[in-house]
């Protein structure tokens, strides 16, 4: 697929050259406006998008506005009460998310990088939120074998790209039918149309993975750089309902 490049997009990987970003597919003044259209995020989770746009060394790996928004929106939707975050890095998503659960709702985020977690329990301290969640440092894929079945109503995956196809495993077995699982970066800056490096092919097999599964109804939204939404269907189900 071979989209016109937006003039003054400026957000591409630096050794990424030739390769869509997901800037150039969906125009900025596009992302701008639906930003603007979208209701503002807390005071806290605006101050944690400006850190990490400004004081990491990944500012576009954060949620931002309109799919912070986006992911708060399901949560209620879905009366969620049990989520699960599969990278934390800075804590938007989990902090988002939590301040739309009921005080009885929980959030297990889990990190692997231990500057990343301090970051983000620091955020976590300071929000009158941050009492439904528990921050869990180590290997995600290893905590997650440690979760119970069908016990999770909501599973958001934005970690390392080639895991993704394990996240997802793990992930329909601990979330409970008609539960939700959101997973990040599914176009992975447009790479995914043609592949060429590990990553790349990861979340390719990711997204043909979740296409095929019959277990599941899925909708690719192009929310930012993809955002693909799953729901776990019935067991006895081979038809949506």
């Amino acid at each position: 697929m071979h989209r016109k490049r937006t003039q003054g997009s400026d957000r591409q990987s630096d050794n990424a050259s030739g390769i869509y970003c997901f800037m150039d597919m969906v125009a900025r003044e596009a992302e701008e406006y639906a930003a603007d259209h979208t209701t503002p995020m807390s005071a806290l989770l605006e101050e944690i998008e400006y850190f990490t746009l400004t004081r990491t060394p990944y500012p576009n790996m954060v949620t931002g506005r309109v799919e912070g928004r986006f992911l708060q929106i399901v949560a209620q939707l879905s009366g969620a009460q049990h989520i699960v975050d599969i990278g934390t890095f800075t804590g938007y998503s989990a902090l988002a998310m939590a301040e739309v659960l009921p005080d009885d709702g929980k959030i297990l985020t889990i990190e692997h990088n231990a500057d990343h977690a301090k970051v983000a329990q620091d955020f976590f301290d300071r929000s009158p939120n941050g009492f439904k969640i528990t921050l869990r440092m180590g290997e995600a894929l290893e905590i997650l074998k440690t979760l119970p079945n069908a016990n999770t109503d909501l599973v958001f995956i934005d970690a390392d790209k080639q895991n993704y196809s394990a996240y997802y495993s793990e992930s329909m077995r601990i979330v409970r039918t008609g539960g939700l699982i959101l997973a990040d970066n599914a176009l992975w800056y447009g790479r995914v149309f043609d592949p060429k490096d590990e990553e790349s092919r990861a979340m390719a097999d990711f997204n043909e993975l979740v296409k095929a599964d019959n277990r599941a109804e899925k909708l690719f939204l192009t929310i930012r750089d993809g955002l693909y939404l799953i729901r776990k269907r019935r067991s006895n189900k081979t038809t949506p309902s």
